[in-house]
């Protein structure tokens, strides 16, 4: 196949260029690269089946030859960079998504969408299920990137069910690893960086809140395996296994054999405004349909980031 990737200098971005290239697909990655990296790419410079554009996708995508998947992962995704730019996150829900789509109508392609598991806001069930509307605030600072992947999976469906377009999503449940950037905001980059430092690794209330962590390999897999299935509705993809964010904390600590003491901070910052209390994904749904569920386990995982991080700490 010939794949379109957007956001392909991102983390998730460019390690599902890497997995589409290994698998023998041509890939074209387009970028504007405001939060992405081109360092996530270079890897695969001279390479002959990988192609970068640098392009904002909120405007028309012009694409010469046949495409037969375009893979919509363009968006500021951790809350320093959609808090930093608000608009460009609705604004590349919105238009960019309608662009991408566009692009898939005018190839014949398929189109798959990254959504994200914030659509299910502070979710009033536990775990999530893909039935669940979820429990958002629409006006809150979160807003700018919960309602634009709302919209996203609206406006995918729309097609789907009005132009007949053939489409997939996949809602995304914290994932982590190798290519994250370390001033994240996100709490497995946090963590191991003040672990790292040996400075006091800080908790937002009482570490209380669960979370459930997915090595990008597993959901790298899952991805490639919902596009290439029949199925047209949502998916989670992520790690079922819960856990709070003090033992998470501790857990860090461990492995990176740190001195770190654990402190807890009120949550007055923006970035903890709507915070959901808990994360757990109900993933019978891939398991059934994508004969998926995650195989790394979270030491070693987070052995593989500890080591991507360590020179840059």
């Amino acid at each position: 196949m010939r794949v379109l990737i957007t956001g392909a200098a991102g983390f998730l971005g460019s390690h599902l260029c890497d997995r589409f290239l290994a698998e023998g697909h041509e890939v074209i990655g387009v970028d504007n690269l405001i939060t992405g990296s081109i360092a996530n790419l270079e890897h695969l410079a001279g390479n002959e089946k990988f192609l970068f554009i640098k392009h904002d996708v909120t405007n028309y995508i012009f694409i010469e030859g046949p495409v037969d998947a375009v893979l919509h992962f363009a968006s500021p995704a951790s809350p320093n960079d959609y808090l930093r730019y608000p608009i460009p996150t609705l604004k590349v829900g919105a238009l960019g998504t309608h662009k991408a789509l566009g692009l898939a109508m005018e190839k014949g392609a398929r189109f798959l969408l990254a959504s994200t598991s914030e659509v299910y806001g502070d979710p009033l069930i536990h775990p999530q299920t893909e039935d669940y509307w979820g429990n958002v605030n629409p006006i809150g600072p979160r807003g700018v990137y919960d309602e634009a992947k709302r919209f996203a999976e609206a406006l995918t469906m729309a097609y789907q069910r009005y132009h007949d377009l053939d489409t997939r999503i996949v809602r995304i449940f914290n994932t982590y690893g190798p290519r994250m950037q370390k001033e994240d905001g996100r709490v497995v980059p946090n963590f191991i960086a003040q672990a790292l430092r040996g400075d006091d690794v800080t908790i937002y209330g009482d570490g209380s809140r669960t979370r459930s962590f997915c090595y990008v390999s597993d959901l790298v897999d899952g991805i490639y395996r919902l596009l290439m299935s029949n199925e047209r509705e949502p998916v989670n993809i992520g790690n079922p296994t819960e856990m709070t964010i003090l033992q998470f904390a501790e857990k860090i600590i461990e492995l990176t054999d740190s001195k770190s003491k654990i402190t807890f901070i009120e949550p007055t910052d923006m970035r903890i405004k709507d915070d959901p209390k808990v994360r757990q994904p109900d993933i019978t749904k891939a398991r059934q349909t994508l004969q998926w569920e995650p195989k790394v386990s979270l030491d070693d995982g987070l052995n593989a980031a500890i080591a991507y991080f360590r020179p840059l700490i």
